[in-house]
């Protein structure tokens, strides 16, 4: 009889550490469904974001390659405006005597600066254009730098300097490009690239940062040329 009560505790005991077992088992199976679910939540998380960034990956090399699209045909079309402009500019001929003035000597400024061959300096700035527009713009800067250090007089000479300036741009120097740019503005104010050569020093300049300088060029732009298709877009940038 004095056994039965201590029977009846060990019984009571063992039941109580299996409820405890059970409820400690039970909670531990939450607590790992819990974190199996946060881990699955997590790789879902991070395969989202790897395909987010594979989107994003691919949208930018599109982007890229149409950006370049976009240059290249911006390119071939000022060449080709080029070639057709300078069809339209008078050009002297091969050889022709020079027109004498009333006393019968040569005019001070032909005399000065004897004309050189106006076919022969074609040819060589067309070599020059070749290169820029098969994009191998280190030997086209090289060759328009060339042109116009030998023939400072040529009436292609502002031409080669605008396309030093846009071949130093395309290599994106935009220090060198300005300043081959405001060759042409500076020295050729008259010319049908000036308008233009300012817009591609604005441009620099906006690249390096220069928003003052950027502005006071696109303004003088607009003064000098309001009526040209670069001060059109001068204005338009003047807005923003």
């Amino acid at each position: 009889m004095l056994a039965a009560p201590q029977a009846r505790a060990g019984l009571f005991d063992d039941e109580e550490a299996r409820r405890q077992i059970k409820d400690l088992s039970i909670k531990t199976n939450e607590r790992l469904d819990t974190f199996a679910k946060g881990q699955i939540e997590l790789a879902n998380q991070i395969q989202a974001l790897r395909d987010e960034n594979s989107r994003l990956h691919g949208q930018v090399e599109t982007l890229n390659y149409e950006l370049e699209a976009a240059r290249k045909r911006q390119q071939d079309f000022y060449v080709d405006l080029d070639g057709r402009l300078r069809k339209l500019e008078p050009q002297p001929a091969a050889g022709a005597e020079p027109k004498l003035a009333d006393d019968g000597k040569p005019p001070v400024e032909t005399a000065r600066k004897p004309s050189g061959d106006p076919a022969a300096e074609a040819r060589e700035y067309e070599a020059a254009l070749n290169l820029f527009r098969a994009n191998r713009l280190k030997e086209a800067a090289a060759a328009f730098e060339a042109f116009a250090k030998a023939h400072p007089d040529s009436n292609l000479t502002p031409s080669a300097y605008y396309w030093l300036g846009n071949a130093h741009y395309s290599l994106r120097d935009c220090k060198k490009a300005i300043d081959a740019h405001r060759v042409v503005a500076a020295k050729w104010p008259a010319n049908a690239k000036a308008p233009e050569a300012l817009l591609s020093v604005a441009t620099c300049q906006q690249e390096l940062a220069d928003a003052k300088g950027a502005k006071t060029t696109l303004e003088t732009l607009v003064a000098k040329y309001p009526d040209s298709a670069a001060a059109t877009t001068a204005r338009q940038r003047l807005k923003k």
